[in-house]
């Protein structure tokens, strides 16, 4: 419970304020969000197999690699790595 003039965590409707924990000056991009391989597969219809050996062969998009191991891929580097494959019709 919140005293009276506090600042919640929540709104009003129960869903998280997205900007209550960011730094003071930061943003959240939604210009370019960060996908998960899950993300990358399931648009592209790819098993995450096949992307890893993408990765392997060095013909996967860039990923950036999280201090968890985990890998995100830039919306716009998964559109221009597109743009890229695009054959001529």
């Amino acid at each position: 419970m919140t005293k009276p003039g506090s600042v919640s965590s929540v709104s009003s409707v129960g869903a998280p304020d997205p900007t209550r924990h960011r730094a003071k000056g930061s943003t959240v991009s939604d210009r370019n969000p960060k996908l998960t391989v899950a993300d990358v597969c399931a648009e592209l219809n790819v098993a995450k197999s096949t992307f890893y050996d993408w990765r392997a062969k060095g013909t996967a998009p860039r990923c950036i690699r999280l201090p968890n191991g985990d890998l995100r891929i830039r919306r716009s580097e998964l559109d221009r790595w597109m743009d890229d494959r695009e054959e001529a019709a």
